[in-house]
């Protein structure tokens, strides 16, 4: 195994303006920012992938020993500080995408008024010491972001099921649900973004981070967007999730109706028994491993540019083992995911129904991706309003709905469109609108047809 050395140096803290969104300056860049704060990352000193049923317990035995015998200078010693990594975890235990953990050569952080950069390497011939660290993050970052605007050749494409093909699907998911089969499935579907020019990542994670704040905006090796969903942040011992299920369209309010969304959602059966599956079926795995625990008794609205969401948020404290110690966050990723939000309930069900009719392979769409570091600390969500990069030209675009009982597929045909705006929008692509999608000024023919 290559051992690791890793020094971390205090920084000033980046503009107040747009804070590490400064940074995001080259295509290979990993991220994990929120309200201008958390991680970038450049270059790679170490990684690992692994694919298959055991590929979070494989890649939390790599980390454990990759910090064993890392040599780590971190004087700060808060949350992502010190030695880090990026990671993204396939959806499916089935799927051939290889989940991976990246450590950065370097990585500038910030958070709660601190800022450092840590450098790592492999390397050990090479100066480690404050001023290396520092000139490396000058190499880094300096770069003029890319910058690309919209062409006549932009088009959106339909992906592995055109729209009445996914209609059928939700028709048929709706009917095993009325069967008795399951209760909930969570059923995606795609499209690809064909582009004139390359695609410019630096201004898409931008677009992303300025626009969705609130949002977790993230960046692994061409899985980009910007998710609402925490699927789990352990810090110093407590677990933290943030559950979204039932969704409406902005779009569709009336502007004089500022109770519509509350109206809506909390008092829609659908949209509250969608949320109820998807909370209970968090709660339920995060239990044995936490003392305590505590959520909301009722879910609240939570507003995004695009969409409201029907949202909870769980707070727990972690448990300790004989020895003393707490899982760490790639433990409570195996016993978490899939939840109901992404997957469906009952999971085993819903997951073989999702392979049967969306006919495609999510890869890391829908998957946890996030960030660790050596002391256990982490924070992961779940791979949402997001895309995947496949060639400088070409970007596969991924959004899905809950179904239940009530379900309609042309309803949820529209709320896959709600969905896949915020990428769109970063994309310099204009959003489906009533069956159609207007790219660079013009209409082309109807997605699907």
């Amino acid at each position: 195994m290559t051992t690791l050395r890793s020094l971390t140096v205090p920084i000033s803290e980046p503009s107040a303006a747009i804070g590490l969104l400064e940074y995001l300056v080259r295509d290979e860049q990993l991220c994990w920012l929120r309200c201008g704060e958390g991680m970038v990352g450049f270059g790679e000193a170490a990684r690992f992938t692994a694919s298959g049923p055991d590929r979070f317990t494989e890649a939390e035995a790599w980390w454990r020993q990759t910090v064993a015998a890392a040599d780590v200078t971190d004087p700060i010693g808060a949350p992502g500080t010190g030695l880090s990594a990026f990671a993204s975890f396939a959806f499916s235990k089935r799927s051939p995408f290889r989940s991976r953990i990246i450590v950065p050569e370097l990585v500038i952080g910030s958070r709660d008024g601190t800022a450092w950069v840590t450098m790592t390497t492999s390397d050990p011939a090479r100066t480690l010491d404050e001023d290396a660290v520092l000139a490396a993050m000058a190499g880094w970052i300096d770069a003029e972001p890319a910058h690309r605007e919209s062409t006549p050749e932009d088009e959106i494409r339909p992906g592995m099921l055109s729209e009445s093909e996914w209609k059928n699907a939700v028709a048929r998911s709706v009917a095993h649900i009325s069967a008795g089969d399951l209760s909930k499935i969570v059923l995606a579907r795609d499209i690809v973004a064909s582009l004139g020019t390359p695609v410019a990542a630096p201004q898409v994670l931008r677009e992303l981070g300025l626009r969705y704040r609130s949002c977790w905006t993230y960046s692994v090796d061409g899985l980009l967007g910007s998710t609402p969903e925490m699927l789990i942040k352990v810090e110093d011992g407590v677990a933290r999730a943030r559950v979204l299920a039932g969704t409406l369209d902005r779009a569709t309010a009336p502007e004089d109706d500022p109770g519509y969304a509350a109206r809506m959602l909390a008092g829609s059966e659908k949209q509250q028994q969608e949320h109820r599956i998807a909370i209970e079926s968090l709660l339920g795995p995060l239990a044995p491993f936490t003392s305590s625990m505590s959520s909301h008794s009722e879910p609240f609205v939570l507003e995004l540019p695009n969409v409201w969401h029907l949202a909870s948020d769980v707070t727990a404290d972690l448990a300790e083992d004989a020895d003393g110690a707490r899982p760490g966050v790639l433990t409570l990723l195996d016993a978490l995911h899939p939840t109901a939000a992404v997957c469906g309930f009952p999971t085993s069900v819903a997951g073989e129904l999702i392979s049967e009719l969306e006919h495609m392979d999510r890869g890391p769409y829908a998957g946890p991706v996030g960030w660790i570091d050596a002391a256990g600390n982490g924070e992961f969500g779940i791979a949402l309003r997001g895309a995947v990069i496949e060639d400088p030209q070409t970007v596969r675009l991924y959004a899905g709905c809950g179904i239940v009982a009530g379900s309609n597929p042309a309803a949820e045909l529209e709320e896959t469109w709600s969905k896949f705006r915020p990428m769109l929008e970063a994309l310099g692509l204009d959003s489906h609108s009533g069956g159609q999608s207007a790219v660079s000024g013009r209409t082309p023919a109807p997605v699907g047809a």
